[in-house]
């Protein structure tokens, strides 16, 4: 494999590719999925995924609403730094960026993990005026010294121009990247969800942009600023989750005016994977609401 995704190559299987193209705005190449009609959803991935994270949840969804899903800036197909970098202001303004150059306007954003912080980003920088689902939300620091910590390392392995390189040759092993998933997420995937991980992490391209991200990721302004979030916010959050403690995660949803949390029995971090017709029902709900 090139050190970046080919979508000739890569892609060529890519889940729901029929629905796929590719927009400039923002001074990127973006990938861009969108199917079905009705009011429009945006959905937005997390740290080190793609808009393969979305492949059956966006079907469903699609049976009454207009489905829009991206690959973040430093992810999967999309080409590309924001002008204002990998943290998340920059993330938001990148993301800002395309929806104005499509021409949309969300009824609904639902952000997975980081996704949820460039949701609420997005929201409190005038971008969107949408409820928002955050599923399995990265919205606050880490607890104690480990949020310094986590940025600080990934800074310190993005200063190594070979430690991308070497983590993608990791990705070859399969049996490797299964364990890798199960233990950092205490979600149980299906093996093309596995395989379709092990495609992104053997991308050295990938996993740069995913530890830039990661040195760059700062939720402290966020936290100070969630009180300010005028909006409703669901969180969904699975009790088998490794990467965001369900504490964390409830303590996001009181954080805002009108915050609600849901807490689901027996999944994990990636619990729109393992069950996406729970995270649709959830966004059906709020859809009707509104």
């Amino acid at each position: 494999m090139s050190s970046r995704l080919r979508w000739d190559v890569e892609g060529q299987d890519w889940p729901l590719r029929e629905t796929s193209r590719f927009v400039t705005a923002g001074g990127l190449t973006w990938h861009v999925q969108t199917l079905g009609a009705g009011p429009l959803v945006l959905l937005l991935h997390g740290t080190g995924a793609s808009t393969h994270s979305w492949r059956d949840v966006a079907p469903l969804l699609a049976k009454e609403a207009t489905v829009v899903s991206l690959d973040l800036p430093g992810h999967g197909f999309t080409q590309g730094r924001p002008r204002g970098g990998l943290g998340l202001a920059g993330m938001a303004e990148a993301v800002a960026a395309l929806l104005a150059e499509i021409g949309v306007t969300p009824k609904l954003v639902a952000g997975h993990s980081a996704g949820a912080a460039i949701a609420a980003r997005l929201t409190l920088d005038g971008a969107a005026s949408a409820p928002i689902l955050a599923i399995a939300p990265a919205l606050l620091p880490f607890p104690g010294l480990s949020g310094p910590i986590f940025s600080g390392m990934a800074g310190l392995v993005l200063a190594n121009p070979l430690a991308a390189s070497f983590i993608a040759s990791l990705a070859r092993d399969e049996d490797r990247v299964a364990r890798f998933m199960g233990k950092s997420t205490g979600s149980r995937l299906d093996a093309r969800g596995v395989a379709l991980y092990r495609r992104l992490f053997a991308s050295p391209e990938h996993c740069r942009g995913t530890i830039a991200m990661m040195a760059a990721w700062d939720l402290y302004a966020l936290q100070r600023a969630l009180p300010g979030l005028a909006v409703p916010v669901h969180v969904l959050h699975g009790d088998r989750d490794s990467a965001i403690p369900v504490s964390a995660a409830k303590r996001a949803a009181g954080s805002v005016r009108d915050g609600r949390f849901e807490l689901v029995s027996g999944l994990g971090h990636l619990l729109h994977e393992e069950q996406p017709e729970l995270a649709v029902a959830a966004m059906r709900a709020i859809l009707a609401d509104g």
